[in-house]
């Protein structure tokens, strides 16, 4: 099964404007491949680039697109690692984009043996249930989204903090008198604070029962976590912190956190975060499965990923939630309430509707 063709698309979907501590998104910048083979199967791939993370954007991953497709064509798509291998030689990092070409090596891997990507990966169906996430905003708005999240049902609600550390107290406190305790609630400060606010919120908040706080300082401060676990009442998990399976390693053994969110366009897709998680169950190390601005075609290779592996035991999976204005996939999982649920189509089994790309900028390589 080689290769033949692949059509690259700047996969834009218009949302409303989402702030976190480090900026604020006003459409997905995505990128969406579709590969062509000698055999007649297609496989699909997606990857959502946030620059103020991962510092990718959707016109440098288009450009390393058209690299990655031409050192790939008429080669085999079943050896999958050897594939993944001259992507990594070719360039360092750039992991957003290699998630995208991650993603089509294994939704053709599990077509061409007519399983599901979830069964493909060894797994099963089982419970997926997404948090939602509250963005940045004045204490007031984040409660009243709190309380409109509780009336419809969610259960477990994902709070950004860190754009205005001396408001992040004052946050919490508004949306618990709103919504009471019966909510689980999860922080995640993306970066936002020093070492030392990181101390006194957290310390702060500790009568507000809160599940875990994701990634609370820069990367540049991980020394300071080991530091920072023993001084925080609230568990640390970490994100932007853990890219590849090296780092897990390395947030283990310096006990600078007691769980790790998984995301593809941090490791370079699936590959990676299998190595990832392998490691955290290991050492007995829960994690989260975890995104950026996904479509449902992507935000479907995540749900695969999470039904395989028990180990991953939290979901922040709403990223088709967080004000996508158009939804252009055909097929995939879909939303019932809070859960999210699988078809047993071959591979991821979504698409995206071409008339919709037929309007998006592209090239054929």
């Amino acid at each position: 099964m080689k290769f033949t063709a692949f059509r690259i698309y700047k996969y834009s979907i218009p949302m409303e404007p989402f702030t976190i501590a480090t900026g604020t998104m006003d459409y997905a910048q995505n990128i969406f491949i579709r590969a062509q083979t000698d055999i007649g199967l297609s496989g699909v791939g997606e990857c959502s680039a946030f620059p103020m993370i991962v510092g990718e954007t959707q016109s440098t991953c288009f450009e390393m697109a058209k690299d990655f497709a031409a050192l790939w064509k008429n080669k085999d798509a079943a050896a999958i690692e050897d594939r993944l291998a001259e992507l990594h030689l070719y360039t360092a990092g750039n992991y957003t984009i290699k998630s995208a070409f991650d993603m089509i090596l294994y939704d053709l891997a599990a077509k061409f043996v007519n399983k599901p990507l979830y069964r493909f990966l060894g797994g099963e169906k089982r419970r997926i249930e997404t948090d939602i996430t509250i963005g940045i905003n004045t204490p007031e708005a984040m409660a009243k989204s709190a309380v409109k999240f509780k009336e419809q049902g969610y259960k477990i609600i994902k709070v950004k903090l860190g754009k205005q550390p001396n408001l992040d107290v004052e946050r919490i406190k508004q949306i618990r008198q709103a919504i009471g305790f019966d909510i689980v609630l999860r922080l995640d400060a993306n970066q936002g604070w020093t070492f030392e606010e990181a101390v006194l919120i957290l310390q702060a908040l500790e009568k507000y029962n809160i599940e875990f706080c994701e990634q609370p300082m820069r990367t540049y401060n991980d020394e300071l976590l080991p530091e920072l676990c023993k001084l925080s009442p609230v568990a640390i998990m970490a994100d932007e912190s853990v890219y590849t399976h090296w780092d897990a390693e390395r947030m283990i053994r310096n006990k600078a956190a007691k769980y790790i969110n998984i995301k593809f366009a941090k490791s370079g897709g699936i590959n990676e975060a299998i190595k990832i998680n392998q490691i955290a169950e290991k050492n007995n190390m829960n994690c989260m499965q975890g995104g950026m601005l996904e479509s449902r075609l992507a935000l479907t290779a995540n749900v695969h990923f999470a039904m395989a592996f028990k180990n991953i035991c939290f979901f922040d999976l709403d990223t088709c939630l967080l004000g996508h204005l158009i939804d252009p996939v055909t097929g995939g999982c879909k939303y019932n309430g809070m859960q999210l649920e699988l078809t047993d189509e071959p591979g991821i089994g979504a698409d995206v509707d071409q008339g919709y790309l037929d309007g998006l900028e592209n090239v054929v390589v």
